[in-house]
């Protein structure tokens, strides 16, 4: 397999370099905010009034954790609809408990909580460094915020020796409360975690108040394979989603409104402000309406969204050559297949016909391969923003995402030819012109 194209070397350059320097939601969203405003992106405030601009493009953040870019096309809105594209900052990691000090047998160490549904055994003997947000008080009582990164190894998570448990490679558990705490440093008495912050982090004067960390994997994105086909990092789900609608949306010449959304809070049910269940891209989309739509009635509302898509993109499982049984055999998706889309008949994704065929017409449109993924019937079916936001919505939407393995894992693998392609296929997605659907199936009556 020939992946050598300096296209898609220089894709996965960006890729990687953006992924390492995102290792929290909103390390990823101040990073994104930074390509977009190089790109000509100008930033907004939900708490100010809005004059949006025909041909102008915009980006706007809610808690540094999500964020929603945007250009006002010069098309009817109410013709035309929005092109969406969507994705998630966050993926399953480590967090700091607010009170985390430990001393045990002369070790210090830290309570941590498992965020979302991650694969814990990866965790052990790894690199870990500690990155987040810090909220902290000035010298004059004002509350700040500050993003932190300690960016060197910090922590380990000693795995207990064979001697010890010789049934560990026949049937080990992780207990989460007990087993996993990280080891900073050997000490003789407790440190206040906070002060340890403050004197790395602050100034004099200045006092960490609370604070969201979590460790994460220092060992940064490469491509592997004696050929080079393959792509290995952290957080891949769903960072790679992120970054390559970013650049999508950078590289749309559109005349249509197109919406990049990347929430938080996806790995733990999308339930928040800035989650995809929360207010954030509805309170946008009726800005939108107000501000490029001539008539704000609703009933202009209903006919924007029922011309609009949503492309939820958030990674695939690929096939494991060595546990294939997993998947159902007709829907085995592979790396460097091309994107996948993905079905569930319980709605665990959003995807429907006409929505797939929507996807298939503009794959073949840039010559891209795609897949397809259903879950084997006796198997639980993850979910995506997809469903929430469509419910929330009423916006036709689709799942797809770029086959990986190792999901959930604090390293993952996907293809390096795949990225790239889900890029092309997003940005002729925002660049399509006219109303997207297709037409409704004559209904008639017999009496």
């Amino acid at each position: 397999m020939n992946v050598a194209d300096s296209h898609t070397e220089s894709f996965n350059k960006q890729l990687a370099e953006f992924i390492d320097a995102s290792p929290t939601p909103f390390h990823a969203v101040t990073n994104i905010a930074n390509l977009l405003h190089t790109a000509g992106f100008q930033p907004l405030n939900e708490s100010e009034d809005w004059t949006l601009k025909q041909g102008e493009k915009y980006f706007v953040t809610r808690n540094g954790s999500s964020i929603i870019a945007f250009v006002a096309g010069g098309e009817d809105l109410a013709e035309t609809g929005i092109r969406m594209a969507g994705a998630h900052t966050d993926s399953p990691c480590l967090m700091v408990k607010p009170q985390p000090e430990m001393l045990n047998n002369g070790y210090f160490q830290l309570g941590v909580e498992v965020y979302g549904g991650a694969l814990l055994n990866p965790w052990f003997d790894r690199d870990l460094s500690l990155a987040g947000r810090l909220v902290y008080s000035d010298a004059n009582g004002q509350l700040k915020q500050k993003l932190v990164n300690f960016d060197e190894a910090v922590a380990i998570i000693p795995s207990l020796a064979i001697h010890l448990d010789r049934e560990a490679n026949k049937d080990r558990s992780i207990n989460a409360q007990t087993d996993i705490p990280p080891i900073l440093m050997q000490a003789e008495e407790k440190s206040d975690f906070r002060e340890l912050l403050a004197e790395r982090f602050l100034a004099d004067g200045e006092q960490v108040l609370d604070y969201e960390l979590c460790f994460y994997d220092l060992q940064g994105a490469t491509t592997i394979g004696l050929e080079k086909e393959f792509f290995a990092s952290a957080r891949l789900d769903n960072l790679l989603s992120c970054f390559v609608g970013a650049k999508a949306i950078i590289d749309a010449q559109t005349t249509c409104t197109s919406v990049l959304v990347c929430n938080d809070h996806e790995e733990v049910g999308s339930v928040s402000a800035v989650g995809a269940d929360g207010p954030f891209l509805e309170s946008v989309v009726d800005r939108l309406c107000g501000d490029l739509c001539g008539d704000t009635r609703a009933s202009n509302k209903a006919r924007v969204l029922d011309g609009s898509l949503l492309i939820s993109c958030d990674n695939a499982h690929a096939v494991h050559p060595n546990f294939a049984s997993k998947h159902d055999s007709g829907h085995s998706p592979s790396l460097n297949g091309g994107p996948v889309i993905k079905v569930n008949s319980s709605q665990r994704y959003a995807t429907n016909g006409v929505t797939a065929s929507l996807f298939r017409q503009l794959c073949a449109e840039v010559d891209v391969p795609v897949q397809s993924f259903v879950t084997r019937s006796d198997l639980g079916c993850g979910s995506t923003i997809g469903p929430v936001t469509s419910a929330k919505l009423g916006i036709p939407t689709l799942d797809v995402g770029i086959p990986q393995l190792a999901m959930h894992s604090c390293r993952e693998l996907t293809g390096a030819l795949d990225p790239v392609r889900l890029s092309k296929v997003l940005t002729q997605f925002f660049n399509r012109p006219g109303r997207l659907g297709v037409a409704e199936a004559d209904v008639s009556v017999n009496h």
